[in-house]
């Protein structure tokens, strides 16, 4: 599998934001009360992954350390604003659906997080691809999410109405802020219980790194929390 092949993998399936890492759980949660809210919010955000990658991965070596926070969000708020333009400019009912959640962009932590762990130490290409992979598994996990809220909520697909009135009654709570929870739930239950399959196999679905395990190997922050770790030893020996 080649390094790009993997990077999209890795965003898909293997880490996705929304089933696995559990990044970006307010826009998860509040937009997608349809599958088109859900798709809308999806691309915009992959948008501004794949470019704000791309773009920090070229000046990752002009940016000084210092600021490369401060730098990482000028970039990804600019990118943001220019989406925001467009989906006034051309789907205003998707803009005025998602309202505030566009601007929030900005500080989604899949963002900012494949910033500075990914885009930031690697070359251009791996960093697109990665952030492509990363924006299409948070589209796919919202969209789902809005396709099973509408069916039940609604009756209804992408607007169009699949289940008959007649025979069917609508579960508003699936519209509302529970269903949001209780769909997000089941999904993440499902898929806990595929990857505790795959494991079984063999064939991990999804093998974490750095903080979460403790494999500071694999973490980009190694330096900085071995030296925070440092300073800690010192301050409790002093004591």
């Amino acid at each position: 599998m080649s390094n790009n092949v993997e990077r999209l993998y890795n965003g898909i399936i293997k880490e996705n934001p929304t089933f696995v890492l559990m990044l970006g759980m307010c826009p998860t949660l509040a937009v997608t009360t349809s599958a088109v809210n859900g798709l809308g919010m999806g691309l915009s955000t992959t948008v501004v992954l794949v470019l704000s990658n791309l773009l920090i991965s070229l000046f990752r070596n002009i940016i000084p350390n210092g600021v490369r926070v401060p730098a990482f969000i000028v970039i990804v708020a600019s990118l943001v604003t220019m989406v925001q333009f467009l989906l006034n400019a051309y789907v205003p009912s998707i803009a005025a659906a998602l309202g505030v959640y566009i601007p929030l962009i900005v500080v989604n932590c899949i963002i900012l997080g494949r910033a500075e762990s990914y885009a930031s130490k690697n070359p251009p290409m791996p960093s697109t691809f990665d952030g492509l992979g990363m924006g299409l598994g948070f589209t796919f996990g919202l969209t789902s999410i809005g396709i099973i809220r509408e069916i039940l909520g609604a009756g209804q697909i992408f607007g169009v109405q699949i289940l008959s009135l007649k025979w069917f009654t609508p579960i508003t709570i699936f519209v509302m802020a529970p269903g949001a929870f209780i769909v997000l739930a089941c999904l993440v239950a499902i898929m806990n219980i595929v990857r505790a399959k795959m494991d079984a196999k063999g064939k991990p679905l999804a093998k974490p790194s750095g903080c979460i395990t403790g494999d500071c190997a694999s973490c980009g922050m190694s330096s900085a929390c071995t030296g925070k770790s440092q300073d800690a030893a010192s301050a409790a020996k002093s004591e």
